[in-house]
């Protein structure tokens, strides 16, 4: 809506600095006559557009206020108000928020910091770092401690890439170990010289 004001040029009537046109009398010149036009019909203008973006409700609601600056006003308090009571459980998200070994870690990083930029605060790197630290689940407790231990200064952005190529590794060591089920299976069947069900094939066995 602003952008749109400001394009046409009209945005200057919301201005509460701006002064009132002087009523008018026999003994105006041209030049006042003129200004007079523009500013009714700029005015006129500006509360139309306002008016045409709104909803039925708050169109209804609006409608019968003359002055675009009234309107403007009623609509800047209205957004205002709503906007505390959003930061409010947006800082109460950001305070709660957990990360979980269920997701990737790097996916619930960047939704924390989606939440950090909602909040439209200023946070130092080194809070926002020893916060996604604390909120990291107890199977990275080692990692923390070596983030901790460390005399390096990172920022955030450093701090990510340093997460992720953990979380890569982590994940790539995952793959890599058998699993306790497998290790079990082995130890169980392939252990033991009694077990005549285990047959070892040769590689010139097996057809290309």
């Amino acid at each position: 809506m602003l952008f749109l004001l400001y394009a046409l040029n009209i945005y200057y009537v919301l201005d509460s600095a701006l002064p009132l046109m002087p009523e008018p009398t026999t003994e105006d010149s041209d030049v006042v006559k003129e200004e007079r036009k523009k500013r009714e019909h700029d005015e006129l203008l500006c509360r139309s557009h306002i008016l045409n973006t709104l909803t039925d409700r708050l169109y209804d609601l609006y409608c019968n206020l003359k002055s675009p600056r009234e309107i403007w006003t009623a609509l800047q308090t209205a957004y205002q108000n709503e906007k505390r009571g959003i930061d409010k459980f947006l800082a109460l998200q950001y305070f709660e928020f957990k990360i979980f070994d269920t997701r990737p870690i790097m996916d619930q990083i960047h939704e924390l910091q989606i939440l950090i930029s909602k909040l439209k605060v200023k946070i130092p790197d080194a809070l926002q770092i020893g916060a996604i630290l604390s909120k990291l689940p107890s199977s990275w407790n080692d990692y923390k401690k070596k983030i901790l231990h460390s005399m390096d200064k990172m920022t955030v952005e450093q701090f990510r890439t340093h997460i992720q190529i953990e979380s890569e590794t982590r994940a790539r060591d995952a793959i890599s170990q058998p699993s306790s089920f497998a290790i079990n299976f082995v130890s169980q069947n392939g252990s033991g010289s009694g077990n005549k069900h285990l047959k070892v094939f040769k590689k010139s066995s097996f057809k290309k």
